[in-house]
């Protein structure tokens, strides 16, 4: 554990519950990701301008492209 940023001794129990909140975190992440996907394709959709979102996330346009396209195709595979 630390205290005030200092790494302190370390023992097994300690260690499982930091690796238990770093696992939640990404599991967190990804539900995040998948969101955050969801709403660059439904901005796409309503027709943001692509600068926008880019500006609004922090991607790349060829990030936000990929992301659109991506869901494209699950579209076009539920078809």
């Amino acid at each position: 554990m630390t205290v005030d940023g200092t790494l302190c001794a370390m023992d097994k129990r300690s260690l499982e519950h930091i690796a238990g909140r770093f696992r939640e975190a990404e599991q967190r992440t990804e539900i995040l990701r998948q969101e955050l996907a969801a709403a660059i394709r439904q901005a796409d959709v309503d027709g943001l301008a692509q600068k926008d979102i880019c500006e609004a996330t922090g991607y790349t346009r060829q990030q936000v492209r990929r992301i659109v396209l991506a869901g494209n195709a699950e579209t076009a595979g539920e078809s």
